[in-house]
């Protein structure tokens, strides 16, 4: 069932009825990284050059290679950066485009059950915001754990699966539940969720291909959500 649905939801990505929620996913995760690598690049040169350039004044002419040695270190701390804020960026995108996968794969995969109903963009939007707080204090605690060989790349796993499988399962649930009810949906179907959660953490480990991650999270869920939903009616 998790696979089939991570293979549905990969093959949604090139459907020619999802191309605009891809570009519009694909296009605000883009501009939100750029604005996040100038704002941080900026904040490094305003802040940290300078107090660099008083705590080692009168560098002879020879030790200028320091300053572009710097801007390497610089450079790696802001793309390693970067890719901590993947997770929580791609949890503010979906909220703003689940919807627009959503309805997409109901009409086409799904035609003859009733449609799920849009969340409010209020709603959604402080919804996604507090996501992201949740998984940016996740990700800042596996980078702490990147000092110990051995649980370092299990701990980026282990975060990343477990909150962003909870969170777009829920965010597919609550089309047709309450928030109630789609929690209590999720935890009844806990280890799928999260097995399915792994499977986005390996998708968003992949540079470049994580800048699809909204659209494959959302597609993979909303696939997930419905296996379920018709397994849970027929046991009833």
């Amino acid at each position: 069932m998790i696979f089939e649905a991570a293979r549905r939801g990969a093959a949604n990505l090139l459907s020619p009825a999802s191309r605009s929620a891809l570009f519009k996913s694909l296009g605000i995760t883009v501009l939100i990284l750029i604005g996040l690598w100038f704002g941080l690049s900026g904040t490094f040169e305003h802040y940290a050059m300078p107090w660099l350039a008083q705590l080692v004044p009168g560098l002879p002419d020879w030790a200028g290679w320091l300053g572009f040695v710097a801007g390497i270190v610089a450079g790696l701390g802001l793309a390693l950066g970067l890719g901590i804020l993947i997770a929580p960026i791609t949890a503010i995108v979906a909220g703003l485009f689940l919807d627009d996968i959503a309805e997409v794969i109901e009409r086409e995969d799904y035609p003859a059950d009733p449609p799920g109903r849009a969340m409010p963009m209020g709603a959604a939007i402080t919804q996604s915001a507090q996501f992201m707080l949740v998984v940016i204090a996740g990700n800042v605690f596996a980078l702490f754990l990147l000092l110990i060989p051995g649980i370092n790349i299990a701990a980026f796993f282990l975060v990343n699966g477990y909150l962003l499988g909870r969170e777009y399962f829920e965010f597919a649930a609550m089309r047709f539940h309450s928030p109630q009810e789609a929690r209590r949906l999720r935890s009844r179907n806990g280890g799928s969720v999260f097995l399915a959660g792994l499977i986005i953490a390996a998708f968003l480990s992949v540079p470049i291909l994580n800048l699809l991650t909204p659209m494959f999270a959302a597609s993979m869920m909303v696939h997930l959500f419905k296996m379920t939903e018709r397994r849970r009616l027929a046991a009833t």
